[in-house]
């Protein structure tokens, strides 16, 4: 095995923080990648980790090969980019990373459109319900709500999007509407609970109005981590929900889902597609990031308050 093999081997090792799921991901045994590494650290002449039947930790040695080991390998990449980016044909690994409501519903489609019609590239995508490290963890892109706060990726808005108040009709003909953010708190009310975010209180601002943000307590009997599911819960008239435009917007159409307190709207909350500073972007990322951004803007229709509860 060459240097730059052992790179890449490391890397990976590195990423998945196991011996037993390495194995997995190269398609090998579990004895081999353990011998594999064994003999890089006789080659080096240094414990590259501590490992346990489930786990994998880095030394100091191990962590400074890897750091040094992604610039390397980035290096060489963008410069094997660089000298077929006037190909015509796209190839290579395309790794996604996305929250799981969205990448189901969206992301997925498109990326399955995208690898259709290039079928010479091999396209991943992770679905997680917490931000990923596209340094560490290999990604060449992640789709996530809000810009982030590390410099060293770049943001680029392919979704305006906020949250919306709802409910079906059933529910709003037993238990009537709210008339003021305020009285949410005597609703029952439908809880999505996921990385130990405060989704027990909602904040709201006025659509038109200059106005502090309205930031409620709510509660309910009902809770999961899943949206799907909780939409469920509201179409089926346990309560009301906050969820996004884009995942509530063709039941508000149907008349399935109804919006409540329509002059109020939640905290912006738009999808970025978040990838790392490079002075060669991969031509493949490039190429799917346009036309991520090109579908969406036919997928999800601007928008809009649908006015006061007709029912």
């Amino acid at each position: 095995m060459s240097p730059l093999d052992d790179l890449a081997f490391f890397q990976q090792l590195a990423a998945t923080g196991s011996l037993t799921d390495t194995a997995r991901e190269l398609g090998v045994s579990l004895s081999t990648v353990s011998k594999r590494l064994k003999q890089l650290e006789a080659r080096l002449g240094v414990a590259l980790a501590h490992r346990t039947t489930r786990s994998l930790t880095l030394t100091a040695e191990g962590e400074l090969y890897r750091a040094r080991g992604v610039a390397i390998l980035e290096e060489l990449n963008e410069l094997e980019e660089h000298l077929v980016s006037r190909q015509a044909v796209l190839q290579g690994r395309l790794r996604i990373n996305a929250t799981f409501g969205f990448g189901r519903h969206h992301i997925a489609p498109i990326l399955s459109q995208f690898c259709r019609q290039h079928p010479a590239l091999q396209g991943l995508l992770e679905l997680t319900n917490f931000p990923v490290s596209l340094h560490d963890q290999g990604f060449d892109l992640s789709i996530r709500i809000g810009e982030p706060p590390d410099s060293r990726l770049i943001a680029r808005r392919i979704l305006p999007n906020r949250r919306v108040l709802c409910a079906s009709p059933s529910y709003i003909q037993t238990s009537g509407v709210p008339e003021t953010p305020a009285d949410l708190a005597r609703f029952s009310c439908l809880l999505i609970r996921e990385n130990e975010a405060d989704y027990a209180v909602w904040r709201l601002e006025h659509r038109t109005e200059t106005r502090p943000v309205e930031a409620i307590k709510v509660s309910g009997g009902l809770a999961s981590n899943d949206g799907d599911v909780i939409k469920r819960m509201a179409l089926d008239g346990h309560g009301l929900l906050f969820r996004s435009w884009w995942h509530v917007h063709e039941d508000l159409a149907r008349g399935d889902l109804v919006e409540v307190l329509p002059e109020w709207q939640g905290l912006r909350a738009d999808f970025y597609a978040v990838y790392p500073q490079s002075r060669y972007l991969p031509v493949r990322v490039k190429a799917f990031m346009d036309y991520l951004t090109e579908s969406m803007q036919g997928r999800i229709p601007p928008q809009e308050s649908t006015g006061p509860v007709k029912l």
